[in-house]
């Protein structure tokens, strides 16, 4: 009796050190990378009012948290500067360990299939130079890669299954493309640990991505919300429905300590140009209220041309001017154009370099301090119409537009009748800011368009090969 009463003790006591073992959600796992230089967020479960101890191997510093009563805790610690590995461990009477941690610079990265595409590329769609990345890829480059799994739900889920990257053939693979490039170039500039975490679903709408009690408040006249009242989600492309991409995927996130988010999405939208001219700027103030930092930086994607059901159609045209013009609404941002980088027959360009490239040219020179080059989208601050001619004047480009001294197509001038007629421009003014569109049918223009169709083709630049966005000075239906 006595020898089983003894089993019993000792099994018990197993059971109750097994409870009291630290639970990390995914996002906190081996070869994962820490914000550097901030007090880097911390969280999991334990057993209910268990004492947390954390130590690091790049500190003698220990911190020691509480569980709540439902055995949830949250921590901050603080990073050094750019580094690694390190390792972490977590003791509440049984150690967990994390190791080959890096400290660097962590980006979030989300959108719909163009963010989602990986340097392997999809079925029948390659990604340019995707075998020199893969095969040249060396654990020594400290480059790091997270994949949240897709989940989609009504309520938000505190843990995504989610699964970290070193820089290794397989790792450089499984990566966005998009978010790997950016990640490569901002490393290969700053020489430190970059990691990108992609949270990504190929077709969704902006609205999925949206809190749910945001849009309740906010724009529940413009987006169905009939699922959080029934229960149920819709029978088809449960994906799209409002606020549930947010619930599965993003919330699980917050607050994971970054440097800032980039975003490629828009082609779902692009019916509804206005609405995401609302949609965009209140997803920002989202994420920086729930990071509980207002001057997170966010850079995004330009949506690029593409024939959709109909090559001429302009409503492709209508959302790139849509998403420029919410440069204006949103602090602290910055726009990849992609007008010269689309594909006629393809969705998915295969020229992921450059998105990756723009997008860090952004965040290297706003928030890196690079200098020496201008990253910005020409985008247009004035239109004057005169007799015979329409001036677009541009804000940015510092050096000017390019080509000079010759017509340039790819515009449309309009008049009264709201008839537009294909023009041509020339860059003008003395520090070659302004194009000057003329079109000898139309004597007295109202209106000036520049690259407004599904598909349509780059032909001015600024100085360092940026595209200028497409744009209207209009606001007519077609």
């Amino acid at each position: 009796m006595k020898r089983l009463i003894s089993i019993c003790m000792l099994f018990f006591g197993l059971v109750s050190i097994l409870d009291a073992k630290v639970e990390l959600p995914p996002i906190f796992a081996d070869n994962m990378v820490l914000q550097q230089q901030t007090d880097a967020a911390l969280w999991g479960k334990a057993k209910p009012d268990a004492k947390i101890t954390i130590t690091s191997t790049w500190s003698k510093t220990k911190t020691v948290v509480t569980a709540d009563s439902d055995g949830k805790w949250f921590a901050r610690i603080a990073t050094p500067k750019a580094g690694g590995p390190y390792e972490i461990t977590f003791n509440d009477g049984e150690k967990v360990t994390l190791r080959n941690v890096l400290i660097g610079e962590v980006w979030i990265c989300s959108g719909q299939s163009n963010m989602e595409m990986q340097v392997k590329g999809f079925y029948g769609q390659p990604v340019n130079g995707s075998h020199e990345a893969i095969f040249g890829a060396k654990p020594s480059t400290l480059i790091r890669s997270c994949n949240v799994d897709r989940v989609i739900s009504l309520d938000p889920k505190e843990e995504c299954a989610a699964k970290w990257y070193e820089h290794t053939p397989e790792g450089v693979a499984e990566a966005s493309a998009t978010a790997y490039f950016f990640a490569k170039k901002l490393y290969e500039v700053l020489d430190i640990p970059i990691a990108v975490i992609n949270a990504s679903w190929g077709g969704t709408p902006i609205r999925s991505w949206i809190n749910p009690e945001i849009l309740k408040k906010e724009f529940a006249s413009d987006v169905n919300l009939d699922h959080y009242v029934t229960g149920e989600l819709p029978k088809e492309y449960t994906s799209h429905a409002a606020g549930v991409l947010y619930n599965g995927m993003l919330h699980s996130l917050v607050p994971f300590t970054a440097r800032g988010f980039i975003w490629y999405q828009g082609c779902t939208d692009r019916w509804k140009p206005e609405l995401y001219k609302r949609l965009q700027p209140a997803f920002v103030k989202m994420l920086r209220d729930e990071w509980g930092d207002q001057t997170m930086p966010f850079y995004f994607t330009q949506i690029a041309p593409y024939e959709y059901e109909n090559p001429d159609h302009p409503q492709a045209g209508f959302m790139m001017w849509a998403q420029a013009q919410t440069l204006e609404l949103i602090p602290n941002s910055g726009m990849a154009c992609l007008h010269d980088a689309g594909e006629y027959a393809c969705i998915h360009p295969a020229n992921k370099k450059v998105v990756g490239d723009r997008l860090a040219y952004q965040a290297l020179e706003n928030d890196y301090g690079v200098k020496g080059f201008d990253s910005k989208t020409p985008i247009p601050v004035k239109f004057e119409f005169r007799e015979n001619e329409a001036v677009v004047t541009f804000g940015s480009c510092a050096l000017g537009l390019s080509p000079i001294n010759m017509d340039i197509d790819g515009f449309e001038l309009a008049g009264e009748d709201k008839v537009f007629h294909p023009a041509k421009a020339r860059v003008t003014g003395p520090t070659s800011k302004q194009l000057k569109v003329t079109c000898p049918e139309v004597k007295n223009p109202v209106a000036v368009r520049y690259g407004m169709k599904n598909w349509s083709v780059a032909k001015v630049f600024n100085n360092f090969g940026i595209p200028v966005t497409p744009f209207r000075s209009d606001n007519w239906d077609k």
